[in-house]
């Protein structure tokens, strides 16, 4: 009776290798919200990094977690990292391109709790009085992402961040 459990678990252990290994190489997740707002008056907020606390739904996590800015500020090479409590961890954005009021690619690098290297964006367009804001992350899916995705859903839980973060943009932005 024990070999025949340790052969089904040796088995399960198989599946869910081979499993993992048939999932993308990449991961995408995207959020969007309409704003009742222009989006010059949205974009500043979303390319200022000191803007962040007042609608980013990570900032909320660790209220005394270090934050260092470098580079000029609101363009191309301005720098933000961070240095929270295990919940948040620790890493770095970095302007990589923007075209005003409607697009901002960040550079997205943590460092703890696991490294990942990541890319941001945010998307703006506008519609008569509302503006449409895409909130998404593209990045690699190493192996050990893929097995962590056979339990965790990524997108559902960072996800919910975006949505989270996202409604708090639009309250701020609509104020």
């Amino acid at each position: 009776m024990l070999k025949i459990i340790v052969i089904i678990i040796i088995l399960a252990i198989i599946v869910a290798l081979i499993w993992a290994s048939t999932k993308p190489d990449t991961f995408r997740i995207e959020r969007s919200i309409n704003i009742k707002a222009s989006p010059e008056k949205i974009f500043p907020l979303i390319i200022d990094f000191h803007q962040m606390n007042a609608w980013s739904a990570w900032e909320k996590i660790d209220l005394t977690m270090k934050r260092s800015y470098s580079g000029a500020e609101r363009v191309k090479g301005a720098m933000y990292a961070w240095d929270g409590n295990r919940d948040i961890g620790q890493g770095s954005m970095e302007i990589l391109e923007t075209t005003y009021s409607s697009n901002v690619l960040i550079k997205l690098d943590f460092y703890k709790p696991f490294e990942a290297h990541n890319m941001a964006e945010f998307t703006l367009t506008p519609h008569g009085e509302t503006t449409t804001v895409n909130h998404a992350m593209v990045g690699p899916s190493p192996f050990v992402s893929k097995l962590m995705s056979l339990i965790f859903s990524m997108d559902k839980m960072v996800g919910t961040k975006f949505e989270e973060g996202l409604a708090n943009l639009k309250m701020v932005a609509e104020k």
